[in-house]
């Protein structure tokens, strides 16, 4: 007969005055530390168990996984979180079989710090790894410590100016590191740019300044593909995030595009709202009749959102003032996609 589990942990008295607040807050770390271990474990032995149904039911034909997926139905587990689990347990196998780690090293890892070991570069893995099969006990910031001082020295998207400050200690990993993830995202024209202006002057202040150049394009790269406004005429996106940036307004631009892709979103659905509450209000209207007076009178409320003029407080906040929307369906042209015309006047 297999022993009934344990649930007792050796917690420290909260009510006790003859520990100090210190001592307590360490022994209830320590607790935590033993609940994140026996986290990991599970969580790799859940991904092996999963894999094995997976494989499973590959072998016997299903190559679509519809048997995997409907015996996660009856466990409750998502697909999402059914293919994570399988992940780690494979990175740990990996690690395992390697020679990165010895078995018992996994509990010398807190569970989120052995996920971002499982997602390191190869030879942040070993470094942590020969850390870990020492003894030492691996948390979350140490690994991405680790993690930000190799991308520092070893990233071919940085100058050799960056990378040798960073290995001589006179620029913190810590601020180089999220330099290289900006970087990554642009054209390499733009990466060329923002690495001359950092050979030039490869100071801290220097580097958070292009960090914060590099981030603003990207947004406003990606937002600005999705503007619609902006596939009208021949706009040149990037000669215009040029010119900003010799302003010193890139950041304000980027907040704009940012704004207007969340705008033309906000219509699109208002748009959709809109035309399905106009339908739902129509048939009720048909349904109702002389019998049904408060349903009528509802939906003679309802006609100021779901005519072609609406009328919407803003609530008291703003003093109570209301925006009138007028919604106008255009007729498409031959070229275009149709369009809504959308005229708001506050009052």
């Amino acid at each position: 007969m297999a022993e009934a589990p344990s649930f007792s942990l050796d917690l420290p008295d909260p009510e006790s005055e003859s520990i100090s607040s210190m001592e307590f807050m360490a022994r209830i770390e320590e607790a935590w530390a033993v609940c994140d271990r026996f986290d990991l474990q599970t969580e790799i032995w859940r991904g092996r168990i999963l894999g094995s149904v997976r494989d499973r039911e590959r072998r016997g034909g299903d190559a679509r996984g519809g048997g995997f997926l409907q015996w996660l139905r009856e466990q409750e587990i998502s697909k999402t979180r059914a293919y994570a689990l399988i992940q780690l347990a494979e990175s740990a196998d990996q690690m395992l079989g390697e020679g990165v780690l010895e078995e018992t090293s996994v509990n010398n890892f807190s569970k989120r710090a052995f996920m971002e070991t499982a997602q390191s570069d190869p030879e942040v893995q070993l470094m942590i790894g020969e850390a870990a099969n020492d003894g030492q006990q691996i948390t979350r910031k140490q690994v991405r410590q680790l993690t930000d001082e190799f991308t520092a020295a070893t990233s071919p998207l940085l100058p050799e100016e960056i990378r040798q400050r960073t290995a001589e200690n006179l620029l913190p990993p810590k601020a180089v590191a999220p330099l290289v993830k900006e970087l990554a995202k642009l054209p390499d024209e733009q990466q060329e740019d923002l690495r001359k202006v950092l050979r030039d002057e490869p100071e801290l202040e220097r580097v958070k300044d292009v960090t914060s150049t590099a981030r603003w394009l990207s947004k406003a790269s990606e937002a600005g593909l999705a503007v619609r406004a902006f596939q009208q005429g021949e706009l040149d996106l990037d000669k215009a995030m040029q010119e900003a940036l010799r302003l010193d307004a890139l950041g304000l631009l980027s907040d704009a595009v940012g704004q207007a892709q969340a705008l033309e979103s906000a219509v699109l659905k208002l748009h959709t709202s809109w035309r399905r509450l106009n339908g739902l209000q129509e048939r009720l209207w048909v349904e109702s009749g002389s019998s049904t007076p408060h349903l009528r009178e509802l939906l003679t409320a309802l006609q100021t959102l779901s005519g072609n003029t609406m009328r919407v407080s803003l609530g008291e906040l703003a003093g109570g003032k209301r925006v009138r929307l007028q919604l106008v369906e255009e007729a498409p042209d031959q070229l275009d996609a149709p369009t809504i015309a959308v005229m708001a006047q506050a009052g």
